[in-house]
This record gives C-alpha cells, structure tokens and sequence, in this order.
C-alpha cells in the first residue's frame, strides 16, 4: 500500500482564555454521531512530485473551509506519519496566526456509495461545522494522529514568547 501525503494549515488566534485553534468536524455518515476524534485539522492530500506542499495546504484549506487563509506568518509544525483507515499518512502543517467567523464556512463537497454496496452516489460535506477550541478541548477532538500539532504550537508560543 503506498503512502499518502497531505498538507494542512492549523489557523490559532489568542484571547483572553488563551490560544484556540479551529478544527472542521469530519463530514460524511460515519462521523455524522461522533465527536472526540472525529475533528479534523483543514488538510488534504496532494502529490509531493507534483505540487509544493505549502501551496497544497492553502488549497486544502480553501476547498475544505470555502474560505481562504489570513494573512499572516506560516509557522512551520512539521511532519507527522500516522494510520488512516486506507493506510499510513504523511501529514505536514502549518500555524497561522488568523481569526475566521465559523458561520462563514462553506464546505467543500465529496462523493461516495451511501448507503453501501446500494450502487446509489450520495454527496456530503467535507466538514459538516467548524468551530473554535482552546488547545486542552481540541486535544480530545482531534483525531489521535493529529494531536502531535497542537503541542507543536503550544512549544513553538512558549518558546518565543509569543
């Protein structure tokens, strides 16, 4: 099985309860009933021979949110390699410091048997809402091989004294 690649942007803003990153709820009827681990940090694959990573993460966001990143400093997080349903995936991130109004998500669509073996195609949002968390709540959202990110962030604030 070969390896998949993807980019993401993990958009943080600051406020009086500290650092909150925004995470798009997994679309689609498996995740439709669950919550802890069925959040997801805008990301989406792309070919590394192909097209630069950085520039597949900001369409990621865009096709995924309907809304392009802020302006503002990419903050490289690194690589994480973690398990997918389809097998092992190569996820690289990146911080933006931004704040985007979750109601003005408009969700990118994808196509897939629904219900399955019925032959019948149905469409679903790629996320189905996105919101704001501080990192202690994202944590528990996210899925388990993205968590990585947010303790990136958190050492990378910390050690800057951002």
């Amino acid at each position: 099985m070969t390896d998949k690649y993807s980019a993401g942007v993990l958009l943080f803003r600051r406020g009086d309860g500290g650092v909150e990153v925004l995470v798009g709820h997994m679309g689609g009827p498996y995740f439709a009933r669950k919550d802890n681990g069925a959040w997801s940090i805008p990301k989406g694959e792309y070919e590394p021979e192909l097209e630069d990573a950085r520039a597949a993460a900001s369409r990621e966001f865009h096709e995924e949110l309907g809304l392009f990143v802020p302006a503002g400093d990419w903050i490289p997080l690194g690589d994480v390699r973690y398990s997918s349903g389809k097998g092992k995936k190569n996820l690289i991130v990146w911080a933006v410091e931004g704040d985007l109004n979750p109601a003005d998500v408009v969700p990118g669509t994808f196509e897939m048997e629904w219900p399955p073996r019925s032959g019948r195609m149905a469409n679903f949002p790629e996320i189905d809402r996105a919101d704001w968390f501080d990192l202690a709540t994202a944590h528990d959202k996210l899925s388990t091989g993205q968590r990585p990110y947010l303790d990136r962030l958190n050492d990378y604030l910390t050690q800057t004294g951002e």
